[in-house]
């Protein structure tokens, strides 16, 4: 019975609209940032090292390394503030959490891309 009633009230606050992209993607996070009466959208781009939670309670973990430092963001997947979601490009993975890539630094952070993916210029 509670979980009904749960399930009811979680449906209202799901966006119908979610991109498909997986652990190893790089993707654009806009993010919603109210700095006083003012409102700007921040893009963070990095890879995504982790997902987890169902329904209302689904997050993602984006990591990009500035400066030489890393930094990590967990941003829930259906909150207000994250306005889009794009993926730039998709990574070959075998495991489900990269938390290994937070001791790497450098072209070893770097993700080979999924074969069928890859972006062709012509001339």
């Amino acid at each position: 019975m509670k979980t009904e009633i749960l399930d009811a009230v979680e449906s209202k606050s799901l966006k119908k609209d979610i991109p498909h992209f997986e652990v190893g993607d790089i993707v654009d996070v806009r993010c919603r940032i109210k700095e006083g009466d003012k409102e700007r959208i921040q893009v963070f781009t990095g890879t995504v090292i982790a997902r987890k939670g169902r329904g209302i309670n689904e997050t993602f973990t984006v990591r990009r390394i500035v400066d030489e430092e890393g930094v990590e963001r967990v941003f829930p997947l259906h909150s207000p503030n994250v306005v889009d979601v794009q993926q730039v490009r998709s990574g070959k993975t075998r495991r489900a959490k990269l938390y290994y890539l937070r001791k790497r630094t450098g072209k070893s952070v770097k993700l080979t891309q999924k074969p069928g993916k890859r972006i062709t210029i012509d001339e």
